[in-house]
């Protein structure tokens, strides 16, 4: 079954940093674009961060309040995206998902698709 797995979430204080990894189950699938996106308790779930598969400076994207805090990045041979956060405040607590276009083959079949993580809590404290 393939779907896409996040880690790296936990408890830290403010100003403290945590790097969260998102990876397709299946080392035979392919990510394409990817994005994290993060929901708060009572709150919209909102899009913080996107990367193109190329990556580079013209396929990232920020939502404003993580510019010049948080920094997507990925290893295409590790099928690896990385969301790496500084300077974390009380207000970046929430779940962080990861959503992804996966490419996999299936009983000789191609799919392309989009998935969802099943979310990782990243909680800032003191």
């Amino acid at each position: 079954q393939v779907q896409l797995v996040e880690s790296g979430g936990g408890l830290v204080q403010p100003g403290g940093s945590l790097r969260l990894s998102c990876s397709p189950s299946r080392s035979d699938s392919s990510a394409n674009t990817v994005s994290w996106y993060r929901q708060a308790p009572g709150k919209q779930r909102e899009l913080v961060a996107t990367i193109s598969r190329a990556g580079g400076a013209g396929g990232i994207i920020y939502t404003d309040s993580v510019k010049g805090r948080f920094t997507i990045s990925r290893d295409n041979a590790k099928n690896t995206v990385y969301l790496e956060m500084t300077s974390l405040k009380p207000e970046d607590t929430a779940v962080y998902y990861c959503n992804g276009d996966l490419s996999y083959y299936d009983n000789g079949r191609y799919y392309m698709r989009n998935f969802w993580g099943q979310g990782t809590q990243v909680t800032v404290s003191s």
